[in-house]
């Protein structure tokens, strides 16, 4: 498997909503873009060759809410999704260790994210990748969908963390036989 890990350029963006199943999030998307161009978010893509975008990953650097990424020490992962018939080959774990290593780079030592209480496949992912629940988040968020109106999600999640390693960790976490 060719798998290539790349950072979403503007071009991708349409690719992102999945033949339309994710098309209610195009402006969460976009937002996300134009925060990555301000340097305060990474965006990251898992595609293959006769696939395309398979995989995606955000990581928000800085937020207004400094419990989930203040902008030096600790960041946020979100909107972290692999393609159904793409899961259990690794491409999951793949996009978490680049992104760690990339924060890890950037000198962060602290990244948390939440899952959905329902989730448990994507959590156990986490905690063999050395997260641990931290709190429970009550998963109350609002968005506004392509047609301009405001959806709202409850959707309870686990709070998790997993502190960074040093820097010279950066290598162990690349290592990944795909």
């Amino acid at each position: 498997m060719h798998l290539q890990i790349r950072q979403i350029r503007r071009e991708d963006l349409a690719a992102l909503e999945w033949g339309g199943e994710f098309s209610h999030f195009r402006n969460l998307h976009q937002d996300a873009f134009r925060s990555s161009q301000r340097g305060e978010a990474v965006l990251w893509a898992a595609e293959l060759p006769v696939a395309g975008i398979v995989g995606q990953l955000f990581v928000q650097m800085n937020s207004p809410r400094p419990e989930l990424a203040d902008g030096k020490l600790q960041a946020y992962i979100y909107a972290f999704r692999v393609r159904s018939a793409y899961r259990g080959l690794g491409i999951g774990r793949r996009l978490l260790c680049i992104a760690e290593a990339d924060l890890i780079r950037r000198g962060f030592r602290r990244v948390v994210l939440n899952v959905s209480r329902e989730n448990n496949a994507a959590r156990q992912l986490y905690e063999r990748s050395g997260y641990r629940i931290a709190s429970v988040d009550p998963g109350r968020w609002s968005y506004i969908d392509q047609h301009g109106r405001r959806q709202t999600v409850n959707e309870p999640a686990w709070r998790m963390e997993k502190d960074l390693g040093p820097p010279g960790q950066v290598n162990d976490l690349l290592d990944w036989p795909g």
